[in-house]
């Protein structure tokens, strides 16, 4: 089947740090090449697949707030669908700027959503295009607009081969993702002083967090117990969360999934976090960790997670989330689409052929600059 993947421009495929999103669009991406399909990854230039890779832009925006991120999206996502007939199925992950293209393309579309739905302003213009192919990460997303057309339900998934398997607990809780009120950093340093065990914080800090961070989080970090260590890259991340006690994230928002949260299970490192959100459907508590509402219950439950089984954590993602099954799922969805009769549809324009390049050198890159969007 030849199957397209829109990936967003913000960061590269799979992200060198934090990009939730992006590394599951790689893992997706792999998962159908190692299944034979010819697969085409629409994404910046500095990505890496096994895929073909068609660059975008030479590089990836980073959340650059001097650059118009909408108006590179549109231009990539016309340029696309202009090439619509060359794919069988057109799988985007660029949330509802992917609506107006997929509601006139021949080649039918299927979106992943990978974000919260609940905001009234989400919520009116998914409903203005209720017949999208759509589908969710958790059935917690699902239920936040539940009568668009939800071809299926398909959680995120990894490969723990990638990631490193400590048996014996560490002497650390660790905290992985954002500086934000959502993600509950605060919770977590305030837990980690309760019990008196070190929390390690690896985290990015946007623009938008700029004043909780510094008002609110950066005065902590004189207390000895909480190290700051930064946005790190996959590797250190990784291993971060292998040598820890358990993966402490008290989220307090509806959590689409968090792939934190299996990432670390692949580490043997159990999670402790609140039932916000898809958590529920995710974990186990008692087995992956413990689930606890308040401050209070998650520190009592810090003295209690080295009772966990690291090896059952590890084969608890095993067992639920493999990359192979997901694409499988992926596949049936595509193959629905295709029993329908939409897949075959005759286009009523055609343009010029997009090149593909494999793994582009920045003497490719520079060659094809016309083809980049600036």
């Amino acid at each position: 089947m030849r199957i397209a993947q829109i990936a967003p421009l913000q960061l590269a495929v799979p992200p060198r740090t934090y990009g939730g999103t992006e590394r599951c669009i790689s893992n997706i991406t792999e998962a159908l090449v190692a299944l034979g399909h010819d697969v085409t990854l629409f994404a910046t230039a500095d990505s890496s697949t096994g895929a073909r890779l068609v660059p975008m832009r030479d590089e990836a925006i980073r959340f650059n707030s001097k650059i118009d991120a909408t108006a590179l999206h549109l231009a990539m996502l016309s340029r696309i669908y202009q090439q619509a007939d060359q794919f069988d199925a057109i799988h985007s992950h660029l949330d509802y700027l992917t609506l107006p293209f997929a509601a006139k393309a021949s080649t039918p579309t299927v979106l992943t959503l990978h974000g919260r739905l609940d905001a009234p302003e989400t919520v009116k213009v998914f409903r203005e295009f209720k017949g999208c192919n759509y589908v969710a990460i958790s059935d917690s997303q699902r239920s936040q607009i539940p009568d668009l057309n939800w071809t299926a339900t398909i959680h995120h998934a990894i490969d723990p081969v990638e990631f490193p398997y400590r048996d014996t607990p560490g002497s650390y809780l660790a905290f992985v993702g954002r500086i934000t009120r959502d993600k509950g950093i605060d919770r977590a340093i305030r837990i980690a002083q309760k019990t008196g065990i070190p929390l390690k914080i690896a985290a990015k800090v946007d623009p938008a967090e700029r004043k909780f961070f510094e008002e609110v989080i950066k005065p902590t970090f004189d207390d000895p117990l909480i190290e700051f260590l930064g946005p790190l890259n996959e590797k250190k991340k990784n291993t971060l969360m292998s040598e820890a006690l358990a993966l402490l994230m008290p989220i307090d928002w509806p959590e689409p999934f968090g792939m934190v949260f299996i990432e670390s299970l692949a580490c043997g490192t159990p999670v402790l976090t609140r039932p916000c959100g898809s958590v529920p459907e995710l974990l186990e508590d008692g087995v992956t960790g413990f689930i606890r509402e308040s401050d209070d219950e998650l520190a009592e439950a810090v003295t209690r997670v080295a009772q966990i089984s690291r090896a059952g954590c590890r084969e608890y993602v095993q067992r639920r989330f493999g990359i192979r099954d997901m694409a499988l799922k992926y596949l049936d969805v595509y193959t629905q689409m295709q029993q329908r009769g939409r897949l075959f549809a005759v286009p009523t324009v055609k343009g010029t052929p997009i090149e593909p390049v494999r793994k582009p050198s920045q003497a490719q890159t520079n060659e094809n600059q016309s083809t980049l969007i600036s």
